[in-house]
């Protein structure tokens, strides 16, 4: 919500910093400086904070000051914030500490329990750290007067020393430079008169991380401690003349001595000693700008200061509330609803499976468009009917091209090898020229024969052709159904990702759904050899297809013998001029001379027979197998359980053990808590 206060532009309740979920919002301001620079002079000075001094205790760790403006009881609320380098049993410990204060008199004591909790020297340890990378938040709700959070950070080092060592130097500057580089913070680079300005680093990395100077802000302390007469060069300094120059220029304060500190000095006093302090003959004639002396002046600029950047940083700030909106709507669905109870749970999972239902069913009947479009346009793979049409077509042209035994090759004898038993692999069929086909024919019916008479040929013959010419099948189709299985198989999981957001919960569905998936592969597997033990029988079919096929056998082998015949009397006879007139004489010399030419043998005969048979028995058979497969292996068993493997009726035989797996665990509660708080607050 935004709220216009004293026509100045604040954000109420985001300017608390959420370390690492939600990003900084503005009002921010970061006081930096070297050590001793009167870093926290200033900051007192802006929050009307009186911030204890003794042994530099505050200045060990970043402290937080979030001044929220109300028309209410003042509250006042410390806690700590643990660096993210801090392992759980820490960032526990840390998070359980909360102190409200009645009144600033007892900080003192909370930045010294906090110091405690950090384990640093000086706070009641006497083997800890210097310095720490946590934070103490001190947040102020009432009047105030402000909508500012301020930062006071430890001083820059510049060299280190046996108290202070590079390690110390090292902390300092990540820490200083993890808050510098945020576009959103207004840099309070607090720098001594008495100290060569050359000489002191915070203007430098300001500028490193500020490079068009519009967030730094100049701020010069101790002016009562240079030596006379050179008044000058700080006045030059705090005009924004020297060399060192800065964009929004420099104000000049006088901090309150220690002993005015000791003794309470008011805001009103130190405004008014100011006042006297820059009125005096050393400064007043170098005609300093009031509105940049005494730190009243620097409270109502950075106000000032902070609204428009506010302004310029507000689309910015609207675009990351969206994006962590979208993200933690994301986490809030991959978290999926609470479920506090076994019924809550029975619901929730009945919800899931309707979905999974109605994904499933628009797949296997094509329908991409009607419902869950964005899933169906993820992946090939998620258009499970047009895949399997693919599938099956591939599996069609397979047997069709390649599934019989032995393959008749318009090839020279020459290319063809005699030794089959090296061709016959599992890549392809063996490829056969038209004699050593009649060979294999005629070895077999040779070695099936029985009672019947020569010209004809045994049933068995038939039957032995077709199951060696078709002993591939088996491997064809067996392939084909593993693929049909790998790809409903990542079909499942691409839907059970889909419906099912929460890892836990989606694991042990796709298990129990896996196990579904087994079974029908199992029972398709079965089917499958059951149709290849039909194709192992005696050979048997009513198609009309196989008897014309037959007859067209028949007719294509006599034309084929007569053919021979007429060319050979044509150039026995005819002398290679064949012409016939119409009379008795002529066409009883034609049929005897043809006759003569037409010789059959009766082996010959019977394999030609087989041969006819066994071609076409093997096209109508080979149409039924591959129909077959497609519907009774692939549909009944692998495709058309689908719906029904993560079903409703199923949630309701679940055992109560299974379900006790899915309920959430606290932390997922608490976590699910988290995000729906995020998600409220950035709505």
């Amino acid at each position: 919500m935004m709220k216009v206060y004293s026509a100045r532009l604040s954000l109420e309740g985001t300017s608390t910093i959420y370390m690492g979920s939600i990003p900084p919002v503005p009002p921010w301001s970061r006081d930096c400086g070297d050590q001793s620079a009167g870093k926290s002079s200033v900051l007192e000075g802006i929050t009307g904070i009186p911030f204890p001094r003794q042994d530099g205790v505050c200045t060990k760790f970043a402290t937080e000051i979030i001044l929220h403006h109300h028309e209410e009881e003042a509250r006042i609320a410390a806690t700590v914030i643990p660096h993210a380098s801090r392992n759980k049993s820490q960032r526990e410990r840390f998070q359980a500490y909360h102190r409200v204060l009645s009144d600033f008199s007892e900080l003192p004591g909370v930045i010294t329990e906090a110091g405690a909790l950090m384990r640093l020297r000086g706070s009641g340890v006497d083997d800890g750290l210097t310095f720490s990378e946590d934070v103490l938040r001190i947040e102020v709700i009432g009047k105030t007067g402000l909508h500012l959070t301020v930062v006071d950070l430890p001083g820059l080092i510049s060299v280190a020393s046996e108290e202070q060592t590079e390690e110390d130097v090292q902390l300092i500057g990540r820490l200083v430079d993890s808050y510098l580089e945020s576009s959103r913070t207004i840099i309070l680079a607090v720098v001594q008169a008495n100290n060569d300005i050359a000489n002191q680093g915070i203007i430098q990395r300001a500028r490193k991380f500020d490079r068009a100077g519009q967030r730094t802000v100049g701020i010069i302390t101790k002016p009562d401690l240079i030596n006379k007469g050179t008044e000058a060069r700080i006045a030059l300094l705090a005009k924004n003349l020297d060399t060192t120059k800065l964009k929004l220029g420099y104000f000049l304060l006088k901090n309150p001595s220690p002993a005015q500190l000791e003794a309470g000095i008011t805001l009103d006093e130190r405004k008014r000693q100011e006042l006297e302090f820059f009125s005096s003959p050393a400064w007043k004639e170098h005609r300093l700008d009031p509105t940049r002396l005494g730190v009243t002046a620097l409270r109502e600029y950075l106000q000032e200061l902070l609204d428009g950047h506010i302004e310029r940083e507000l689309p910015k700030v609207r675009s990351e509330i969206k994006s962590l909106l979208a993200s933690t709507e994301a986490q809030l669905a991959t978290l999926g609803e609470d479920r506090p109870s076994t019924a809550h749970m029975r619901m929730f999972l009945t919800r899931r499976c309707m979905e999974f239902h109605g994904l499933v069913q628009s797949a296997l009947d094509g329908n991409y468009h009607e419902r869950d479009a964005d899933f169906f346009r993820k992946h090939h793979t998620t258009r499970l009917r047009a895949e399997v049409h693919r599938l099956n077509g591939s599996f069609a042209t397979e047997m069709r091209e390649n599934g019989q035994k032995r393959k008749l090759a318009v090839l020279a004898p020459s290319d063809c090898s005699d030794q089959e038993s090296e061709s016959d692999s599992e890549d392809g069929p063996l490829l056969v020229t038209q004699e050593e086909f009649h060979k294999w024919v005629k070895e077999t019916y040779l070695r099936t024969r029985g009672r019947e008479l020569p010209g004809n040929y045994n049933h068995v013959l038939l039957a032995e052709l077709y199951h060696e010419q078709s002993s591939r099948w088996e491997g064809i189709a067996e392939n084909h159904v593993t693929k049909l299985f790998n790809i409903t198989t990542d079909f499942v999981d691409g839907a059970m990702d889909h419906v099912v957001h929460e890892e836990n919960m989606r694991r042990e569905i796709i298990l129990l759904a896996n196990n579904r998936l087994e079974e029908g592969k199992m029972l398709a597997n079965d089917e499958l050899q059951k149709l290849l033990a039909d194709e192992r029988r005696q050979p048997i079919t009513y198609n009309h297809y196989y008897t014309d096929n037959i007859q067209n056998a028949r007719e294509s082998s006599m034309r084929d013998a007569m053919q021979k015949a007429m060319r050979a009397a044509v150039e026995k006879d005819w002398n290679g001029k064949f012409h016939v007139s119409n009379t008795p004489l002529e066409l009883e010399k034609v049929l005897a001379s043809l006759q003569k030419r037409v010789i059959v043998n009766m082996d010959d005969q019977a394999c030609a027979e087989a041969m006819g048979g066994l071609q076409a028995y093997y096209k109508v058979a080979l149409k039924t197998f591959v129909d077959n497969v497609c519907r009774q292996v692939v549909e009944r068993h692998i495709l058309s359980t689908l719906p029904n493997i993560f079903a409703p009726t199923t949630v309701m035989e679940l055992r109560l053990a299974w379900k006790q797996v899915l309920l959430p665990q606290p932390i997922h509660s608490y976590r699910l808590g988290q995000l729906q708080g995020i998600s409220c607050r950035a709505e």
